[in-house]
């Protein structure tokens, strides 16, 4: 089992930063890829970022949506993910939600390959 925590939620105004983390714990060492999801009201959990944890293969994954806003990155010795959120659009608001999969296949995109997921954080930005 993997324990997911997240952390650094919060309200900002458009074109503020946020930096969201999220810390792994228990049997992290089967983990081979973490992402990070957002889900706001009235839509469906949406992939928005992804990393591979081996460090001989850092492959990052990016939706469209947030490419040159934001950045995902992982210290594998700290177990934790953190995902530095810039240039915060009200469209980013949502509950944001780490996740972390054991399956060799890197699908970031497929919550399906996720078996582990945290509680959730709360982004909000206004404009």
């Amino acid at each position: 089992q993997v324990q997911l925590v997240e952390s650094g939620g919060g309200s900002v105004q458009e074109g503020g930063s946020l930096t969201l983390s999220c810390a792994a714990s228990g049997h992290s060492f089967n983990v081979k890829y973490m992402g990070w999801f957002r889900h706001a009201p009235g839509k469906e959990r949406e992939a928005v970022a992804a990393i591979i944890i081996p460090i001989l293969d850092r492959t990052i994954y990016y939706e469209n949506f947030v490419k040159g806003r934001f950045t995902i990155s992982v210290d594998k010795a700290r177990n934790t993910m953190w995902l530095q959120m810039n240039s915060l659009k009200p469209d980013d608001s949502a509950m944001y939600y780490c996740a972390a999969s054991a399956r060799a296949a890197f699908v970031p995109t497929d919550k399906d390959a996720y078996a582990y997921w945290g509680q959730g954080t709360q982004v909000t930005v206004s404009s």
